[in-house]
């Protein structure tokens, strides 16, 4: 039964982190058409800029994430307009090369910055204890790493689709052109989407820094996890994007306790098998 617990509890926080990481990918896969690979650069920055802001005892750990993503928010808006938006139009090879680079670029920068080590997030005092539940106890980050991404999940629904945003959004993803017709600012939606997507990301590399580590090569190193995530979720599916990271999180976590050795390949071998059964969303009909 512990064991058993054991491995629910970290599923269920990594399901959380990959959630938090992937669905503001596959929200602008989703939106506007562009295959970002340097997605994960924007919650290496963030994470960088959190242990940064705590270990200099500029700011303690709440704010340095708000502030730290909020940077990452900004980070994304000439990203956006100036690299991204060229793009849109472009073949997806062109796409993928192009933030392919800000990889290479943002990889050698945070090396020069902070050094091509691994960086730890400190956690305060009421995180780094353990909680008591009848007859077991877990890490306190953990069961906060849940909360943090069911609360994700249920902003976003309220956001996507109970908000005038969401109407835009989803207006915009169906017909771009009537939307502009009709008055809806098209560009600034996207820019919107898209710094939400960066947002998301910065909160999934802070919230999950203890699960998959800050260092230079993060964007490259957790790549193909996220595109698998993304892959199995389908593309803009808020639901879909939640299930496959659960799917995938706990199978993975319940692999590596059990049959370490094995535990990659039974990540990726459920993905091929859920592209194989649902190639267009697991949740697709």
């Amino acid at each position: 039964m512990t064991l058993l617990f054991n491995i629910l509890l970290d599923g269920m926080a990594y399901s959380m982190v990959l959630f938090m990481i992937t669905v503001g990918l596959t929200m602008t896969l989703g939106l506007m058409r562009v295959v970002n690979m340097a997605h994960g650069v924007f919650a290496m920055i963030a994470g960088l800029l959190t242990a940064f802001l705590i270990n200099s005892g500029y700011l303690s750990f709440v704010p340095a994430i708000v502030c730290a993503i909020a940077v990452v928010a900004l980070l994304a808006i000439p990203i956006e307009r100036f690299l991204i938006r060229r793009f849109y139009t472009r073949s997806p090879m062109d796409q993928m090369l192009m933030t392919m680079g800000l990889v290479f670029i943002a990889t050698a920068a945070s090396s020069a910055i902070f050094g091509p080590n691994v960086t730890s997030i400190p956690l305060p005092q009421w995180l780094s204890g353990s909680i008591v539940l009848g007859d077991k106890q877990f890490p306190t980050h953990r069961a906060f790493v849940v909360a943090v991404g069911i609360a994700t999940l249920a902003v976003l629904y309220l956001a996507i689709d109970k908000s005038r945003f969401g109407i835009l959004v989803r207006a915009s993803v169906d017909n771009s052109a009537i939307s502009e017709t009709v008055g809806i600012n098209t560009r600034m939606v996207y820019v919107l989407a898209f710094m939400t997507g960066a947002a998301l990301a910065g909160l999934g590399g802070v919230v999950g820094a203890e699960l998959l580590p800050m260092e230079p090569n993060y964007p490259s190193r957790y790549l193909v996890v996220m595109l698998a995530v993304v892959a199995v979720s389908g593309h803009g599916n808020l639901f879909a994007s939640f299930v496959a990271s659960l799917l995938l999180g706990m199978c993975s976590t319940a692999a590596k306790y059990l049959y370490p050795e094995y535990s990659s390949l039974v990540f990726y071998g459920l993905m091929f098998a859920m592209l194989k059964v649902r190639p267009h969303g697991i949740l697709s009909k």
